[in-house]
């Protein structure tokens, strides 16, 4: 389905009202060149080419990417798709966005080309990352819209792309906890690769949220009321409908037993620190019983990928059950998007994390291809 495109305007909106004194300058003569250089050229959608860059610029802009970043996200097809050189990128943005640009470049020469050839793929992404992960911030976002507008492809490359994505690019955003890149990945690679069961487990999420979403409202009231009654300052409880892909996979788990799956609407409670977790976690024990066996501690024993929170699953009022998922703020940005979010902290003088989990992945997986060939 055709999506409605930003404007430049709007990505300047994005960042005056999130960044903190942003150097509006340097986006806006990035977007000077990049419409430039993209004047007359069209994308299969029947849109204007420039939506592409400004697509992948916002996308950036929305994780809080540093400014030389979303420049770059502006500029990343100059060099393969205009007259413009590399040097004069640099001359006229510096070294570092000139540096993005060229990376971002070589790598979109990594192609899939059938299991005989992952591996070596895997290897050429992280080789980019290990020079400079935040070039795969800017992959990630560009693949995010290719797929968004995979529908003007034809078929065979809508099948290839999406394949790709959900073989190479979303194991690897979920490997540096990035879950918001993983999941939209997986979710957009499924409509083309398995389109029946696509629509089969789209039907079931939009019966539920139809059933449910009245009756889950009425929860979130009940529990913003708890938090303001308990004095859990500034705590902010929201919705959450599963991804589809990832019902999928566990409706295959379960033999298509919708019963088993306790979290394809879950409720989100993000408050300001650790302690307000445990306390808003006792308060719901409170008012409402626990299941047994469905209390998980990620705060003090974090997955894998770092991601961090406090699930548990309760029978409310009448029976129904409900999952919710506790986090600071911190712990929020950094389930969403991961090394992004750690990188973004890391610049800005704080480090969130007692290890640098994403980084030590990123040397094991090196250490796992090298001289595979």
């Amino acid at each position: 389905m055709p999506e409605s495109s930003r404007t430049y305007d709007e990505l300047a909106r994005l960042i005056t009202t999130t960044y903190t004194d942003p150097d509006l300058d340097l986006v806006s003569r990035a977007y000077a060149v990049a419409e430039k250089a993209h004047r007359e050229m069209m994308r299969l959608t029947g849109d204007p080419y420039i939506v592409h860059p400004l697509a992948v610029a916002y996308k950036l802009a929305e994780m809080g990417a540093n400014l030389n970043v979303v420049a770059a996200g502006l500029l990343h097809d100059v060099i393969e798709d205009s007259e413009i050189t590399l040097e004069e990128v640099r001359a006229q943005f510096g070294d570092d966005i000139a540096s993005l640009v060229d990376s971002v470049t070589k790598l979109k020469k990594v192609k899939y080309k059938g299991t005989d050839r992952y591996v070596e793929n895997l290897r050429k992404m992280f080789l980019a990352m290990a020079s400079d992960v935040r070039v795969v911030f800017i992959k990630f976002a560009d693949r995010l819209h290719n797929l968004r507008t995979l529908y003007a492809q034809p078929r065979t490359k809508q099948e290839r792309i999406a394949k790709e994505s959900l073989e190479i690019y979303a194991p690897i955003a979920g490997r540096l906890g990035m879950n918001e890149f993983k999941g939209e990945i997986e979710d957009l690679s499924f409509a083309y690769l398995f389109p029946k069961d696509y629509e089969r487990v789209r039907d079931i999420v939009s019966t539920k949220v139809r059933e449910k979403g009245a009756y889950v409202s009425r929860i979130i009231d009940q529990t913003e009321k708890l938090l303001i009654e308990h004095e859990i300052a500034n705590a902010a409880v929201h919705g959450r409908v599963k991804r589809l892909y990832s019902l999928y996979k566990k409706l295959n788990k379960y033999d298509n037993d919708l019963s088993k799956v306790y979290d394809l609407i879950a409720i989100r409670v993000i408050v300001s620190d650790v302690e307000d977790c445990y306390a808003t976690l006792g308060i719901l024990h409170q008012k409402w019983t626990p299941i047994p066996g469905r209390i998980k501690d990620y705060l003090s024993q974090p997955k894998p990928n770092g991601y961090q929170s406090l699930h548990t699953t309760v029978f409310t009022e009448n029976g129904e059950t409900v999952e919710f998922q506790i986090r600071t703020r911190e712990m929020h940005e950094l389930a969403e998007y991961g090394v992004a979010a750690h990188w973004r902290y890391k610049e800005a003088g704080m480090s969130p994390l007692k290890n640098l989990y994403w980084m030590e992945e990123l040397a094991k997986i090196q250490k796992e291809l090298s001289g595979k060939k």
